[in-house]
């Protein structure tokens, strides 16, 4: 386990004497063609720059991408972006015990208690063509995969668990909408909702870092798991066309719009609620880890997101004066 403070709450001037995975290493030319080794070092919390001048030719073959190095340096501003300074740097040892998982961040909550929740889910959906098609989809070994992927690359739920951490919030908003919206088809809905981003299982790798296989890059995950959903239907006897075709618009059509890749718009009622779901969720977790993440000190607004088209504001009001609030304003 390692004990180090995380490179995200380090500012300009501290020490970094850190164990690091490397995410990206290059050999590149300096002005005089000279070379000079450019690395891209990072921890659960971040991923931080830097450059090391001399003395790497015997390490070319070591310091590469997957690889956890020991790092001594110091933080500095590079053009707005922090980078390390480094003054030593090394290969890790072998009786030093690290691995490249330590390096990967996770979702804050229980994968346990996820998994039973995903489950009980599943075992309340009454139509037996989509609970069984789900029950096939999601035994053990594809459940495990399911459970390891990030939602995202950086965007949103970008950790361990995040995938199936976004899709039980999904789950929720739709089962509330199902309950305000009785026309809502409580189980086409939340098929739909587990079926949405199961192609990321495919789309993204997390072995070093969070990145797009080669797969992921040529079909993407709407269209995997589109195909998943035709291959996996067509098991299943008396499966009717109408269901499959309507579970499949539900994932094609879940990023809303066409500009945004979805290769068809929402056009049922379950499809434009899965759509506003999974914006929701999305974004949410997104903005909140960019609070996190990129308020320093007392400091109240980030930096302009371009992801976001705006920068964002921390505000002050304390949770508990909030509920005091709102007890008297329903008391």
């Amino acid at each position: 386990m390692l004990n180090q403070a995380e490179l995200s709450s380090l500012k300009r001037g501290d020490k970094v004497d850190h164990y690091l995975l490397i995410r990206r290493s290059e050999i590149r030319l300096t002005k005089n063609n000279n070379e000079y080794l450019s690395l891209e070092l990072g921890d659960k919390s971040q991923s931080v720059n830097a450059n090391v001048w001399e003395n790497f030719e015997s390490y070319k073959t070591s310091f590469l991408p997957g690889a956890i190095v020991k790092v001594r340096g110091t933080i500095e501003d590079y053009q707005g972006t922090a980078q390390i300074k480094v003054s030593a740097i090394r290969p890790l040892n072998v009786n030093e015990k690290i691995t490249a998982a330590e390096f990967l961040p996770k979702s804050k909550r229980n994968l346990a208690e996820m998994k039973k929740e995903f489950y009980s889910y599943i075992e309340k959906i009454s139509n037996p063509h989509l609970n069984l098609l789900m029950q096939n989809i999601f035994y053990e070994d594809n459940f495990l995969k399911f459970s390891l992927a990030p939602a995202a690359k950086m965007w949103h739920h970008a950790y361990i668990h995040g995938l199936l951490e976004h899709t039980l919030e999904i789950i929720r908003i739709c089962n509330l909408m199902c309950d305000i919206h009785h026309e809502l088809n409580r189980d086409l809905l939340i098929c739909g909702a587990i079926m949405h981003d199961f192609g990321k299982v495919e789309e993204l790798s997390s072995d070093v870092s969070f990145d797009y296989t080669d797969k992921g890059k040529l079909i993407g995950h709407i269209v995997i798991a589109a195909m998943k959903i035709e291959n996996e239907a067509a098991k299943i006897e008396g499966f009717p066309d109408e269901l499959k075709n309507c579970l499949i618009h539900l994932v094609l059509s879940h990023q809303g719009k066409l500009e945004y890749a979805s290769p068809v718009v929402p056009k049922t009622l379950e499809a434009i609620a899965l759509y506003h779901a999974d914006e929701l969720s999305a974004k949410i977790n997104a903005y909140k880890n960019a609070l996190e993440t990129e308020i320093k000190g007392e400091g109240k607004w980030t930096k302009y997101i371009s992801l976001a088209s705006t920068d964002l504001f921390k505000h002050t009001i304390s949770k508990e004066l909030e509920d005091q609030i709102n007890k008297s304003l329903f008391d």
